[in-house]
């Protein structure tokens, strides 16, 4: 979620890419995360970009307030 709320409108495979991580793990984070309308989905051509919704900045900073 930080990293939608810093850089917006991120394929899963720029996820995976800035996050080190498998594409099926931040596959399935990010089908959950939108599941739980916290991220939104939109096509763009070939690719689809993913960015965090009103509700999912709002857990974002509830979130920062438990650090």
């Amino acid at each position: 979620m930080e990293l939608l709320y810093r850089i917006p409108d991120l394929s899963v495979l720029a996820v995976t890419q800035e996050l080190g991580i498998n594409f099926k793990t931040a596959s399935e984070h990010i089908l959950r995360l939108a599941t739980a309308k916290l991220v939104t989905k939109k096509n763009r051509g070939a690719s689809v970009e993913h960015r965090l919704t009103v509700r999912g900045c709002i857990i974002l900073e509830f979130l920062r307030t438990l650090e």
